[in-house]
């Protein structure tokens, strides 16, 4: 541990403390939400309680055996699915085309293409329900994909992007001037090598559109709300432990998602 500096501007350890102090409140301001919703969906009472004066599975149980539960949760699952596929295919040949381009517009289309990223979502949300009421896209499974893959596309892109800086074009030129048609060596050559990018922006996309909320209380409703949705309507109208359970579930599932994606990145290297 660097404890004495070894240079007249080098910083210890100790000089530091201040901002090992910051990152850990603000650690500790993000993660105690998520950590308190945990004990709470175990809870016997009717309400919502901290700490619960007696443990119970009824919440989960409550959230299983309702249809209404049930088939949010199905809709949340098959729209984010669905919006993994389109993003991550538009997304990665997005963010390789604008690789390989050296126009003067380059930066400008990348730049579009992340706005919805930069937009606030009430303004996208705003905008996409008046866009589907021409077209008669609300409430649709078929609106929802499309708005989520809008917002998922710059995430992958991100990653993709990345990915992107340390591919050796070399190898791609080679495969070119051996005869491999441009779609041939991008996905035996370029493909492989950036497969790992391209998996964390499928992860980025699925959890995007399963975690999103603003734009689908403007554009689903009844048999096509999702599960972000019916939760939020159900804060507003009746507060149940159900979503206390349904939230640790979610917690859980973009905990298995970030191991995942270490697993895969371990394994890869």
């Amino acid at each position: 541990m660097l404890n004495t500096p070894a240079t007249s501007t080098q910083v210890t350890h100790g000089q530091r403390l201040w901002l090992y102090a910051t990152v850990a409140l603000v650690m500790t301001f993000l993660v105690i939400p998520c950590i308190l919703v945990i004990p709470m969906s175990f809870s016997d009472s009717q309400y919502l309680e901290f700490p619960p004066r007696s443990l119970s599975l009824r919440w989960y149980e409550a959230f299983f055996t309702s249809p209404e539960w049930i088939q949010s949760a199905v809709v949340s699952l098959k729209v984010a699915g669905l919006t993994t596929v389109l993003a991550t295919v538009l997304g990665t040949l997005a963010s390789y085309g604008l690789y390989k381009a050296t126009s003067l517009f380059t930066p400008i289309t990348r730049g579009l293409l992340m706005l919805p990223m930069m937009i606030p979502l009430i303004f996208v949300a705003i905008g996409v329900f008046f866009v589907y009421a021409r077209f008669g896209l609300n409430n649709t499974i078929t609106g929802l994909v499309l708005a989520h893959t809008t917002l998922a596309i710059p995430f992958v892109m991100i990653a993709v992007g990345n990915g992107l800086k340390s591919f050796d074009p070399n190898l791609e030129r080679a495969a070119r001037s051996l005869g491999a048609s441009p779609v041939t060596a991008f996905l035996t050559v370029t493909l492989p090598q950036i497969r790992i990018s391209v998996f964390s922006g499928m992860l980025f996309a699925f959890v995007t559109s399963f975690d999103e909320v603003v734009v689908s209380l403007f554009v689903s409703s009844g048999a096509n709300s999702t599960l972000t949705k019916r939760m939020f309507a159900n804060i507003r109208d009746q507060v149940d432990p159900t979503v206390a359970a349904i939230s640790s579930m979610l917690v859980a599932l973009s905990i298995v998602v970030l191991i995942a994606a270490q697993f895969v990145k371990r394994k890869d290297a």
